[in-house]
């Protein structure tokens, strides 16, 4: 979410030297100089079946290339090799990433029948004058129509990849837009490539929930950005993309013995009966961007007895796409300047869910809400927190095989409770948690655990350290919510929480653990995440 980044000048690109590229910390490529060593390349499409053809756009100033796919699954498996290609030089436009790149295709194959459902990545690098550059892209391949549904579909969260994704300029959140050339761009495309981090990560790369709490009296720091600024990533690359969510869950998954298909949001958008070829739909890692096509989808999904498993968290903004795809539209905190706001379709301003004129909660889809969480772990953002739920109803099914207990800590010590999670109103009675149902929840959603989070990062006066998230966040809820930003209303703006829940709706079910970093309990081995996990997965795949 972190909206001080659309406000903070130093964040801001007004000040920087014009010919920033490869090691800016703002945004990745491209350098539009042929005297610099780079390759950068996209496909068409994000998601393929056996049989599709996919085009890939390369553009890289040296003489050839080499391309590398691979299913990145449990164990990372080429499938397709080919060298010295010929080398193109592409122009690319200063708002490549509003409108896309523009890339002629380069290299196309036909998808062989034989290819496994997956994620697929793709190398491409290339050498001159003794140095070397290698970068990724990556497309999804989802299960030939000719053979029997997997039990999961596992749905990417492109949504949200798309308003990370720095490439080329401008994002949902910062960017080369407007009059000044500083400002976020409320229009990005998937004709570009992924910036640096969001398909490939070496092992160790930072989370943004850190592996240890705060140390009192320390300045705060964020390691993942530091790390990030190092070693020429975006600092993008923790809040969103494949190699930081959903491929740890693929592989974890397959490492179980769990059978999934794979597709992506937008291919919800595209196909609003996609889900009913499964028996349970998955989402994890960061899903903060959403359109009412997608959300419909899931709706109808789960009303005619579909299930949902959610480990995601950040449940947030509304999005539009256009022009077959190739576009996300989304206003954020300038919504009263989107074109359908004050017309007959106000309903579809690209806001947050939870307030006018979108007035959709998503307890309505998920049984939480974006705007009741949002940061733990993330600086000093609950910075001293467990890094995990506290437990209240350990009895429910999804908990059975834990060990754990009333009061005890869930995923403390894999730390997945944060950066952003996703909560609702409660009250608490005989010491149990129960929705109240003021910000749309059903009464009958069952709260299993709970964290703490908050809108705002306290500072406490250690020289020398700024706050990241600062109180901005709080004051956009403070005024979207209570009409008006007032030492009262801001202080109420600031408490959050982070839920699981358990909901029967209509003849489906919807099982949410509202946090980004639930993943790390998988790849931290984390016995009672994992059991929870599969004691979800196990049930919602077994229905008839």
């Amino acid at each position: 979410m972190t909206r001080s980044e659309t406000k903070d000048p130093a964040t801001t690109p007004r000040t920087r030297a014009k010919a920033r590229h490869i090691l800016d910390n703002y945004f990745i490529g491209p350098s539009r100089d042929d005297g610099v060593l780079e390759i950068w390349g996209y496909t068409d499409r994000m998601t393929y079946a056996p049989g599709d053809q996919v085009e890939l756009r390369v553009s890289t100033t040296a003489e050839s290339w080499n391309l590398e796919i691979g299913r990145d699954g449990l164990r990372y498996e080429p499938v397709l090799h080919e060298a010295g290609l010929e080398g193109m030089h592409q122009p690319t436009p200063e708002d490549c990433s509003v409108f896309g790149c523009g890339w002629d295709a380069t290299y196309a194959l036909t998808i062989p029948e034989d290819w496994q459902e997956g994620g697929y990545l793709v190398t491409l690098s290339a050498e001159r004058g003794g140095d070397r550059v290698e970068e990724h892209h990556l497309f999804l391949l989802r299960r030939s129509a000719d053979k029997p549904p997997a039990p999961y579909v596992l749905i990417c969260a492109t949504g949200t990849w798309l308003a990370y994704n720095c490439w080329g300029g401008s994002n949902h959140y910062e960017g080369i837009t407007g009059p000044d050339r500083n400002a976020f761009s409320p229009v990005v495309s998937t004709q570009r490539p992924w910036t640096r981090g969001f398909c490939k990560l070496p092992e160790g790369a930072p989370r943004a929930v850190p592996e240890m709490p705060y140390v009192p009296g320390n300045m705060v720091r964020y390691p993942y950005m530091e790390w990030a600024y190092a070693y020429g990533y975006s600092k993008k690359y923790a809040s969103s993309g494949w190699a930081s969510y959903e491929r740890h869950f693929a592989r974890w998954a397959e490492a179980q013995g769990f059978e999934f298909d794979f597709a992506t949001q937008h291919d919800l958008e595209a196909d609003p009966d996609l889900l009913a070829r499964y028996k349970c739909a998955v989402f994890v890692g960061h899903d903060e961007y959403w359109s009412a096509n997608m959300r419909h989808a899931v709706d109808r999904y789960v009303t005619h007895g579909g299930r949902v498993a959610r480990f995601g968290g950040n449940f947030l903004w509304q999005t539009r796409i256009e022009d077959e795809g190739r576009t996300q539209v989304c206003y954020k905190y300038a919504a009263d300047a989107d074109p359908l706001a004050g017309t007959d379709q106000q309903h579809l301003v690209t806001a947050a869910w939870e307030v006018a004129p979108v007035n959709w909660p998503g307890t309505a889809t998920f049984g939480v809400n974006g705007l009741k969480g949002v940061y733990a772990g993330l600086g000093r953002c609950v910075g001293q927190g467990s890094g995990g739920f506290t437990v209240y109803r350990p009895n429910h099914w999804a908990l059975e095989g834990t060990q754990l207990g009333y009061g005890d800590q869930l995923g403390a010590a894999s730390r997945i409770f944060g950066y952003e999670v996703d909560g609702l109103d409660y009250r608490m009675e005989d010491g149990l948690p129960f929705p109240t149902g003021t910000d749309g929840a059903d009464p009958t959603i069952q709260i299993l655990a709970m964290g703490l989070a908050t809108n705002a990062e306290p500072t406490h006066g250690v020289w020398g350290e700024t706050a990241y998230i600062g109180d901005a966040d709080a004051a956009f809820k403070a005024q979207s919510m209570f009409g008006e930003v007032t030492e009262e209303t801001l202080d109420r703006s600031t408490r959050g929480n982070g839920a699981i829940v358990y909901w029967q709706r209509g003849q489906g079910e919807v099982f949410t653990a509202g946090t980004c970093e639930w993943v790390m309990g998988l790849t931290r081995s984390d016995p009672q995440v994992e059991r929870i996990t599969s004691n979800v997965l196990r049930r919602f795949g077994a229905v008839g």
